[in-house]
């Protein structure tokens, strides 16, 4: 099977493989590597350029778009399953922790993100005669949903989830499927396996191009060594007759002899020197490289940046979250969890200063320059130019940025409204590395970026420890970069 979008480099080229629907499969690959097409290609909703993709059950795609998010969930689960069938979906949602009678008969609208994302996955799996692929089910869901969703996963016979949650996948996956550079490769095991083997794996092929460097570095020395030698030995059998090594010296037929011998001897260096070289080229075509990112921190005179102080916020009479109180001082780094619609990105809004309910209690910023990473980038519109212009941006570093984070050049001309979500979140990450700040709050920074941005991350925060409140819900992110749990209760 070949696809490739007009224009563009093929995305795969003559790919042959089975997959077995019983796996738990996890499908990864860097943003941009083909992840959604491939599940469009499964789903139907795009032909192979040429080959085939043969599908023995029928596929259902997850997450469904919800065109009226505005009716009833029972409304909503009747456009995809049949009313005789309704019953299957009340048991996969018992599955979830959901009583059908509680959600049936609410507005979709007026769920929860996770609990949004459990009737969809109970739409999902009601039918069993479908294959489920799942696209990021995880998405703006808290630990609890996460884990409460690696329960219900864990009692299904196969699917195939793409995710870039690593601790999900580990813990929903036994194969794992990898676009890579060049290839598609299938890996026996989860996202730790796969990330295990795949580091050994690309490390022999890096100790194996530098051994081959070596060789054809030493075979093309002894070529032309064997070369210039044989040469010399040919022209003593035309030379001076007086000239040692002439025919006066040696047997001129004997010599021809020996020199051929010598020819032929480079000869077959070279051959083994070229043979090196061309396996030398099957080598590093599916190792991923990415550069340091840069994260511009200011210096501050103000030792502790937040402080809150038995603080809540409400809406009406009825307070979102139990009041809490902490301190965030310079070069830590503080997340805010809690369930889904407990007011996290409330209480970040309040910080500065755009939230519209009732604030009890005492949140204090101190007066420092700040970075904001914001959840909801599908408002973003217009062109990076107009963008960067927006938000006063180091042009050229901004850029950079981008680059570093995946971007290709091809992108830069694409308006954001017109991006994917990755690329819309990548654009947001971009303003907040290269805006000098002494304080930065990012509010679900993970969501649709790959392992190896996530690493990224990682890396810079680990390196110049900013001063950061955060919201994310991925355990192995917060654990790498040593940050500080708040929780926000519910009431």
């Amino acid at each position: 099977m070949s696809f490739g979008y007009a224009g563009q480099t093929l995305l795969f080229e003559n790919v042959s493989i089975n997959l077995d629907t019983d796996w738990r499969l996890g499908l990864v690959g860097r943003n941009g590597r083909g992840k959604t097409t491939l599940l469009d290609l499964m789903s139907g909703a795009i032909e192979p350029k040429s080959g085939k993709m043969t599908l023995h059950e029928p596929v259902h795609y997850f997450p469904k778009m919800i065109e009226n998010e505005n009716q009833f969930v029972n409304d909503i689960v009747l456009a995809y399953v049949d009313a005789t069938d309704l019953w299957r979906v009340e048991r996969e949602l018992s599955l979830l922790g959901m009583q059908a009678d509680d959600f049936m008969w609410r507005i979709f609208a007026s769920l929860s993100g996770g609990e949004q994302t459990k009737v969809l996955l109970a739409i999902a799996f009601a039918d069993d005669k479908q294959y489920v692929v799942l696209d990021e089910p995880t998405n703006h869901s808290d630990l609890a949903t996460r884990q409460q969703i690696v329960g219900y996963l864990n009692q299904k016979k196969g699917y195939l989830v793409v995710s870039h949650d690593r601790s999900f996948l580990n813990q929903v996956t036994d194969h794992t499927l990898s676009i890579e550079k060049s290839q598609l490769r299938l890996y026996q095991g989860n996202f730790e396996v796969y990330e295990d083997e795949k580091n050994l794996r690309d490390q022999r092929e890096i100790d194996e191009n530098e051994k081959i460097k070596h060789d054809v570095k030493r075979l093309t020395a002894v070529a032309n060594q064997k070369a210039i030698f044989s040469k010399r030995r040919e022209s003593t059998l035309t030379g001076n007759p007086n000239q040692f090594g002439s025919k006066v010296h040696e047997d001129k037929g004997f010599a021809s002899a020996r020199a051929a011998r010598v020819m032929k001897k480079a000869k077959e260096v070279e051959k083994r020197r070229d043979a090196e070289i061309t396996h030398k080229e099957t080598l590093l075509k599916d190792i991923e490289t990415t550069k340091q990112l840069k994260l511009v921190v200011e210096q501050s005179h103000h030792q502790v940046k937040v402080k809150a102080k038995d603080f809540t916020l409400q809406y009406g009479d009825r307070p979102l979250f139990k009041p809490v109180s902490f301190e965030l001082k310079t070069g830590e780094i503080i997340a805010i969890t809690g369930r889904n619609g407990v007011g996290k990105s409330s209480l970040l809004h309040a910080l500065l200063g755009d939230f519209r309910g009732e604030q009890l209690g005492d949140l204090n910023l101190a007066p420092v320059s700040t970075s904001v990473v914001r959840q909801d980038t599908q408002r973003l519109n217009g062109t990076l130019a107009e963008y960067g212009e927006a938000n006063q941006l180091d042009w050229s570093q901004f850029l950079s940025t981008l680059r570093k984070l995946g971007f290709d050049r091809a992108t830069f001309d694409v308006r954001l409204e017109d991006m994917s979500r990755g690329q819309q979140k990548r654009v947001e990450l971009a303003k907040s590395l290269v805006t000098p700040a002494e304080l930065f709050i990012w509010d679900e920074p993970l969501n649709y970026l790959d392992v190896f941005n996530q690493e990224q991350l990682e890396q810079v925060i680990q390196m110049v420890q900013p001063t950061m409140l955060i919201i994310e819900h991925d355990a192995t992110f917060l654990e790498n970069i040593h940050a500080e749990n708040i929780i926000l209760e519910s009431y």
